[in-house]
């Protein structure tokens, strides 16, 4: 919010207290549509009820107080009650100082206590699928934009790197991989073990008891076993490193599974001795729910004693609370997994734990446009094939622009693109529908893409190249006599949402809010580019579009990072 917006809002709270008797928080946003005006707000509507008034009478009194105010130009009444206001060039133009502000990222306090993100959570012994780029790139951007606004950031990797596979997969090389040693394995090669062991348990059914087996002995510390374990995760981890650099994803902690190995048994008889956990069937151990919830019983431990990966997650929740206190806790799963922490969360309360605020925060499955996409190797049509192939069609989109980029710095740039129109492929569609992976939409410089914002980004970088003007340009107190065109207007404003948008991605954990605002920018841009001449322009004009075109730049840079993309200086 900027000054005039406060300032409108306290006198407008003034007004409705004196003239009404009652107290009321007022607003005044920036319009989407810039025919409202610069700022609306929709106060009278929201009161006339409870003080049993007409919207417009209520409207007319704060206009009568508000209109003579430094700053408005005009203040009138739109619809059934709306207060639209058009502010003086200066007044609108001196709020972009706090676009600024806003673009520069907020110190968070080291005794703040933390907000817990949790993504990508890739299973250990298998590559990356495409799939798992929902919830490691949302996550990312959810952790950047955390960061950002000031919080305390601990981004979470918590890989599975316990449990049945890991029996399955040693059954699997002590049959058909002893042929070297698996410390020599790559990834590919493990997957494909794993992937012949589940073709060969359809046979034999034997196979499935002797991994769980394999599995028990693991957790009973089997010397072997455990060298086994330590060889298949260091593979894994160095491999994930690679490809998560590729994407511009990163972690403060990866913590899998197996760190909870000595951690589970406290919580287990807790539970026992709290008669949370109880007996089932089999001899397994189970937490039960009211009838209402219309939950199935959860499933705590086997009925020969193994842990499962509700075990874990019980113990998890423990040492987070216990270790960082957090203010929050969001954990991004596929939608399959919503059962599962609705059973997590309400046996921790039953428990008697006293939570964080949490969310399980859901992607959704992808659907692919291209039928080829759907063809799996080994059940996983593998992200570093995907990312590989963005690349490559980003060199051939940018050699049809007949880009005079060449050697290394066009490479680079095709990295960029590339990457870039596969990561906002999923940060611009909104998380809690289908998502539809679609290359001729997310490779394109034209609609909502990443090459449109890039393009857009490189666009405003050239003009102040050749204005040799700054990347910040500073802008002096501008004249009310100066009146701004239309093209100028609509900049600003959409320049002044930017706070609004980040807190509103915030609050509803949805990049594609921010994605969404940044194509709009880049369109406003564009046509401010088209129709209001910036080098040409005679002073102090030549100053004041420079400064929105600079601060443009900004804008988008800043966005595109939070969202984990870079923007090149020169397409």
């Amino acid at each position: 919010m900027f000054d005039i917006q406060k300032k409108l809002a306290t006198r407008s709270e003034e007004i409705l207290h004196d003239e009404f008797g009652i107290s009321s928080k007022v607003s005044f946003d920036i319009p989407r549509d810039t025919s409202h005006g610069d700022l609306t707000s929709s106060i009278a509507l929201e009161v006339s009820r409870p003080i049993k008034k007409k919207p417009q009478e209520v409207a007319e009194k704060i206009i009568s107080g508000i209109q003579s105010m430094d700053g408005v130009s005009s203040a009138t009444i739109a619809g059934a009650g709306y207060v639209n206001v058009t502010l003086t060039s200066s007044a609108l133009l001196s709020g972009l100082s706090s676009v600024r502000e806003t673009c520069e990222p907020k110190k968070a306090s080291k005794k703040s206590a933390p907000v817990i993100i949790e993504y990508s959570q890739p299973n250990i012994a298998k590559p990356l699928g495409v799939h798992h780029l929902l919830s490691t790139i949302i996550g990312q951007a959810l952790s950047n934009l955390y960061r950002h606004l000031g919080e305390n950031v601990l981004a979470w990797n918590y890989i599975g790197d316990w449990g049945t596979q890991f029996g399955k997969l040693s059954v699997a090389y002590e049959l058909w991989g002893k042929e070297k040693p698996v410390s020599s394995y790559s990834l590919d090669e493990l997957l494909s073990l794993y992937v012949r062991f589940h073709e060969e348990a359809e046979k034999d059914a034997s196979l499935e008891e002797k991994a769980r087996e394999a599995s028990k002995k693991l957790e009973e510390g089997d010397k072997t076993l455990r060298q086994f374990w330590k060889d298949v995760i260091a593979i894994t981890k160095t491999s994930l490193a690679e490809l998560y650099q590729r994407l511009h994803v990163s972690f403060d902690l990866n913590l899998g599974e197996s760190f909870y190995e000595d951690k589970m048994e406290p919580v287990l008889q807790e539970g026992i001795k709290k008669k949370v956990f109880k007996e089932g069937e089999q001899g397994a151990l189970i937490a039960e729910f009211s009838e209402e919830t219309k939950m199935p019983p959860y499933v705590i431990r086997r009925s020969d004693g193994g842990t499962l990966y509700s075990t874990r997650d019980i113990a998890q929740m423990r040492y987070r609370i216990d270790t960082y206190h957090p203010k929050a806790m969001y954990i991004l799963t596929d939608v399959a997994q919503k059962l599962h922490f609705e059973q997590l969360i309400a046996t921790c309360l039953q428990l008697g734990w006293e939570l964080p605020e949490f969310e399980n925060v859901l992607v959704p499955r992808m659907r692919f446009a291209e039928k080829s996409m759907s063809t799996r190797k080994g059940n996983i049509l593998k992200l570093e094939e995907v990312l590989d192939e963005a690349v490559k069609r980003a060199e051939s989109l940018i050699e049809e622009k007949a880009s005079d980029i060449q050697g290394k710095e066009r490479e680079e740039l095709a990295d960029m693109v590339g990457i870039g129109a596969v990561a906002y492929g999923i940060v611009s569609q909104n998380r809690k529908m289908e998502m539809v992976f679609d290359w001729k939409k997310i490779l394109t410089f034209e609609g909502n893409s990443a090459p449109y914002l890039q393009y857009t980004h490189a666009r405003a970088c050239s003009v102040l190249r050749k204005a040799e003007a700054k990347k910040d340009i500073a802008l002096k107190k501008v004249s009310d006599d100066l009146a701004l065109e239309k093209g100028e207007r609509d900049l600003a404003l959409t320049l002044l949402r930017f706070e609004r948008v980040l807190l509103m991605t915030q609050k509803d954990r949805m990049p594609h809010i921010l994605s969404q605002y940044l194509y709009e920018l880049s369109q406003v841009f564009n046509a401010f580019y088209h129709t209001c001449p910036i080098l040409d322009a005679s002073e102090p004009v030549r100053t004041l579009r420079l400064f929105l075109t600079s601060l443009t730049a900004r804008v988008l840079s800043t966005g595109a990072s939070i969202l984990t993309l870079r923007v090149p200086e020169r397409m």
